[in-house]
This record gives structure tokens, sequence and C-alpha cells, in this order.
């Protein structure tokens, strides 16, 4: 293992694809300060430290850990792409296998297989939920994205939810809606601040179980998440609670395209297992 930064991409094989995260497979030693201004030095939405797991974190010796999640602003609790880009990171150290991460959120089970070539990690979100959001949130969150209510899609019911982080869901009505995001940075900032929000899953449907997200990320001091795992495994608990999806399904996530760094999210739904998988392939950068 090593302190040093490495530099992945998630839900991608391609360096130019997907998510860039950085992550540090041996953080012992930093303290809170060090790890954010690693995270803010590097510059990518989230960097992930690792050190030694807690007592009694339950997985094969060698393969079990606790990750931190920093974004250049602050630290989150917990990161898909970037459990993502570690469990990748880890694979090509310590082989394909069953990995444990304890984080903030809980504890996050991580199967990492290679597939064609290249490695592919699924991760098990924690006990996900949605809540409702008021009107007045809801009028201010479509104010700060320039939405007229008319372009959300009323088969989409707005929701918070919750695997793990907290992401508030709001449908598209057009494919040509979601394409076109500017938004008031500080003003959508201020509001997820006040709903404790990591970012915003802006949502259209393409099929079934096909959907293009989009995910601005403003309290983590970047406009634009290009590939958001965390909000995948929430959605994905939101679709199954509000009937878009059936219980059992997987579901195909496509983000990152209008920001030119495409990337593919699979999110599996398993009937009498209230937790969600979200899975993809990753490659190191560089």
């Amino acid at each position: 293992m090593t302190n040093d930064v490495l530099r992945y991409t998630a839900f991608s094989r391609d360096p130019q694809g997907g998510n860039p995260a950085g992550v540090v497979l041996d953080a012992e030693g930093l303290d809170d300060a060090a790890m954010l201004a690693v995270a803010a030095e590097l510059g990518y939405s989230e960097t992930a430290f690792l050190t030694a797991p807690p007592r009694g974190l339950a997985g094969e010796p060698g393969r079990t850990f606790t990750v931190r999640y920093f974004s250049p602003r602050t630290e989150v609790p917990f990161c898909g792409h970037a459990t993502v880009a570690t469990a990748v990171a880890l694979g090509e150290r310590i082989g394909p296998g069953e990995l444990v991460l304890a984080t903030r959120a809980g504890t996050v089970p991580v199967s990492v297989t290679s597939e064609d070539g290249a490695l592919r990690a699924v991760l098990t979100s924690v006990e996900p939920h949605t809540e409702e959001i008021s009107d007045a949130d809801l009028a201010e969150a479509l104010a700060a994205l320039g939405w007229p209510p008319a372009d959300l899609d009323p088969a989409f019911p707005p929701r918070i939810a919750y695997a793990g982080a907290r992401h508030l869901v709001l449908g598209a009505a057009t494919r040509a809606r979601l394409a076109d995001l500017a938004y008031d940075f500080d003003r959508l900032a201020a509001l997820m601040r006040r709903l404790d929000l990591v970012t915003v899953q802006l949502v259209h449907r393409a099929g079934p179980t096909e959907f293009h997200v989009r995910n601005p990320f403003p309290v983590g001091g970047v406009v634009e998440d290009p590939a958001t795992g965390a909000a995948a495994a929430a959605f994905g608990a939101y679709a199954r609670e509000s009937g878009l999806v059936p219980d059992d399904a997987v579901l195909t996530l496509h983000q990152g395209a209008d920001m030119g760094r495409p990337g593919v999210l699979t999110v599996e739904l398993r009937a009498g297992d209230p937790r969600v998988r979200v899975g993809g392939t990753g490659v190191r950068i560089g």
C-alpha cells in the first residue's frame, strides 16, 4: 500500500470517461485538515482515504478497511464512485475478491471481479429510505435550477432519497431539459446545505429500466459530478419505492455524456433485500 495520491476513473474503461477520484491507500497519519487539503489540491469531486479497519469489522484479513471521503470543500459520509475507484485500485494490488469498507454511513461490502480484461466493482449500499420535500423547498430548488414546474416529469414524485448520502431526486420531462443545465451555484448550495443534501439527482427516463442522469454538486465545490454512485444507489431505492421499476430489476444509468465524460452505472434491485447494488468498471488515470 502507498500514501501516494492515486488517480482512477469509475464507471468507465476509458480514463477520459466516468468520474475521476483520488485514492490514498494508506492515509495513516493524515488528520482531517490534511485530507481536506489533499482533496482540494487534487480538485476531483471526491478523494478516498483508507486506514485500518475498526475492531470487529467482519471480513477476510487484509481486505477490510476504514474509508473516508473528502470533496474539495468538505467531508461526505459516503461516495459511490470513489468506492468503485478504491476497489479497483485494491483489486490491482491484492487481487479480485470481496472487500469490506467501514464508512461513516455504515458498512459497505464491495465485490471486485475481472471481466474481459477490466476490473469491475459492485458495492452494496446501506439500507436506503426516502422522504418527502416541502413545497417551499421544492420551489426553491426549481428556482435555483431555473426550471419552471412544467419541466418536471409528473411520473417522478420529488423526493429526498438516501442510500449512504442524501440526494434530491427530480425527474426531467425531456432529454433537452436535462441537457440544458445552468443553475445558480450559490443559491442551490445554500438550499442543499440546509437540507443536508450531497447532490441533486436529475433524471430523464429513456426506457423501462434505462435512465439519463445528472448531478449538480455545488456543496462539494464542483458544478457537476460526472458519475455518482451514491446517488445511483439512492435513485434505485427511490425508483422501486415509487413504483417506477419492479422490486427485482437491473437499471442502467447513463451519466457524464453532457459534460464530455460518459459513464455507465448499473443498479441492481433484489426482491426481499432493501439494499441497492451499484456496479461499474474503473481504470487508472495516467
